[in-house]
C-alpha cells in the first residue's frame, strides 16, 4: 500500500506484551517513532501480575531449540530477522533438556530495559480503548484483551471468537520429597538437570486419575461465563484431558516413555516431570498440568504425586479468556486491517498459538508498518518459512469455524522430492527455510 510518511510521524503500539514488545522494536530499529501503550499497573488483566513488560503468563518454555524442530526453526528465522526477545530469553535460560526456558521474571526484566532505553519508544502506562480512524496502530493486546478495547474491536469485525487458555502449578524446590522423586531427561537428552519426575506405579496412578476427574473445578470470571467454551488442545487442562478416558493422561502429560527409575529399574508406570522455573533451580512447574480445579483442589489432588506431598504453591494452575480474530475474513496479508488499513493487529489475538508464534507475529507486523510509513515495499515471507506459513494460516485458513495454529511443519510445504525420514525430512525444510529466508532479507534489507 501507499507510504503515509506525509501523514503520520508515529505509531502506536497497545499492549507491550511478546509481541507488542517486538513490534515496538522493529519500528524503532528502522528509525519510526513507537508509543507503546501498557495498561499495567493502571489495570491488570486476571492472568497478569507483574508491572514489567513480556510478561510470560502460562509456562516459562519458549519449546524446542533444536534448529530441525519447529519451535527451534522459528526461533531461528526470529533471530535472523532481527528480534528482541530471542537473545533476552538465552541470556536468562534455566536448564529444560532440549527446549529453551526462561527465568520469567528475569527475562521479562530484561526485556522492560532493553524497550526502556530505546530513545524511540515512549512507553505509556494507561488503557487504550478505541481503534484509531487515522494513526497507524498495531494492536498487539493477546489473549486477554481489555473489555472496553475488545468491545470496540467486535463492533468493527463483526464480533470474535474465544477458547480457554489454562496454566499449570508452580511449586517450590525445597518442598519436594527428593526421595520419591529422580531426575532424568527422556532418552537422556539434554542431562539429568532439566526435569525431576515424580514416578507413579498402576494403584498410584489409578488413585490419582480417580481424584483428578472428580475435584471440584474454580468459578469462571463474570467476564467469562457467556463466552463459547472450546478450548485450545494445546492448553488443555489436565482434568478435562483425564476425564477422556483412564489412560489418557498416562499418553499426555504423564506419560513414561523414554524414563527409567533408578530405584526399580524399569519404566514408571506413569510420570508427572517438573521443570525448573528459575535459574536459581527454587522453583519448578508441573509440566503439562495447566488447570482449573479450585485452589484447594490443587493441593489436595496433586498431592497425591510421589514426592508432592508437602508441596509449597507458589502459584496455583488458573484457567482464562484467549480472544482471536477470524484472520481469514478479516485480515490482510500484511495483518492491517481489510476495512481499516491504518489499523495492524499482532499476536495471538491474530490466530497464531503459542508465546515465539506471536512474537514473530509482532516481528512482522512492526516491520509491515514501518514499511507503511515510510513508503517502502513490505511483502510477506514466502510459505516456505515457518513465519511465512504462520502469517500466511491466518490470512487464508480455509478452517471453518477459523482456529488458532502454532509452529509445525505441516503448514509449510512438502519438499520437491519427498523424504520418508522424518528427522531427515525435517531437516531439509528447516534448511530450505533459512535459505529462503536469508535471500529475502538479502533482497528486500528487512
Amino acid at each position: 500500500m501507499k507510504g503515509l510518511s506525509g501523514k503520520m510521524k508515529k505509531v502506536n503500539v497497545i499492549g507491550a506484551g511478546l509481541a507488542g514488545c517486538e513490534a515496538a522494536w522493529q519500528l524503532a530499529k528502522a528509525g519510526v517513532e513507537v508509543d507503546l501503550y501498557e495498561m499495567k499497573p493502571v489495570r491488570f488483566s486476571p492472568a497478569h501480575h507483574k508491572e514489567t513488560l513480556a510478561e510470560l503468563v502460562c509456562s516459562n518454555s519458549l519449546k524446542a531449540e533444536r534448529v530441525e524442530s519447529a519451535g527451534g526453526l522459528l526461533k531461528e528465522e526470529m533471530r535472523r530477522l532481527g528480534s528482541l526477545l530471542v537473545p533476552c530469553a538465552y541470556e536468562c535460560r534455566v536448564p529444560a533438556g532440549g527446549a529453551l526456558a526462561v527465568d520469567r521474571d528475569l527475562f521479562s526484566q530484561l526485556v522492560t530495559e532493553k524497550i526502556e532505553g530505546e530513545e524511540k519508544i515512549r512507553i505509556r502506562r494507561e488503557e487504550f480503548a478505541a481503534l484509531p480512524e487515522d494513526d497507524l496502530t498495531i494492536i498487539a493486546t493477546g489473549p486477554l484483551t481489555s473489555e472496553a478495547l475488545a468491545a470496540k474491536i467486535a463492533e468493527k469485525c463483526g464480533g470474535s471468537l474465544s477458547f480457554y487458555d489454562a496454566a499449570a502449578p508452580i511449586v517450590t524446590a525445597e518442598s519436594l520429597d527428593m526421595s520419591k522423586i529422580f531426575a532424568a531427561s527422556r532418552y537422556g537428552k539434554g542431562g539429568d538437570d532439566a526435569y525431576l519426575n515424580c514416578p507413579l506405579d498402576r494403584e498410584q496412578y489409578e488413585r490419582f486419575h480417580d481424584a483428578l476427574i472428580h475435584a471440584e473445578g474454580a468459578e469462571l470470571h463474570d467476564f467469562e461465563k457467556n463466552d463459547d467454551k472450546r478450548v485450545y488442545e494445546g492448553c488443555m487442562p489436565v482434568e478435562i484431558l483425564g476425564a477422556r478416558g483412564l489412560d489418557s493422561l498416562r499418553f499426555g502429560p504423564m506419560k513414561p516413555v523414554g524414563l527409567r527409575d533408578p530405584k526399580t529399574g524399569k519404566r514408571p508406570w506413569a510420570v508427572v516431570q517438573l521443570r525448573t522455573e528459575n535459574a536459581e533451580g527454587t522453583l519448578y512447574n508441573l509440566v503439562g498440568f495447566q488447570t482449573n480445579l479450585k485452589f484447594a483442589e490443587q493441593k489436595r489432588v496433586f498431592g497425591m504425586i510421589p514426592g508432592l506431598e508437602n508441596a509449597q504453591f507458589m502459584r496455583y494452575g488458573v484457567m482464562h479468556r484467549n480472544t482471536f480474530l477470524d484472520g481469514p475474513r478479516l485480515l490482510r496479508e500484511d495483518q492491517s486491517l481489510k476495512e481499516m488499513p491504518n489499523i495492524f493487529f499482532a499476536g495471538q489475538i491474530t490466530g497464531v498459538e503459542g508465546y515465539m508464534e506471536s512474537a514473530a507475529s509482532g516481528i512482522m507486523a512492526g516491520k509491515a508498518a514501518a514499511a507503511r510509513i515510510l513508503g517502502t515495499e513490505f511483502r510477506p515471507l514466502p510459505k516456505e518459512t515457518m513465519i511465512g506459513a504462520l502469517l500466511d494460516h491466518v490470512a487464508h485458513s480455509p478452517s471453518v469455524p477459523f482456529e488458532p495454529m502454532g509452529a509445525n511443519f505441516g503448514i509449510i510445504p512438502p519438499l520437491e522430492t519427498p523424504i520418508r525420514d522424518k528427522k531427515e525430512r525435517y531437516a531439509a525444510l528447516a534448511a530450505r527455510s533459512l535459505e529462503i529466508l536469508d535471500q529475502r532479507i538479502r533482497e528486500d534489507a528487512i
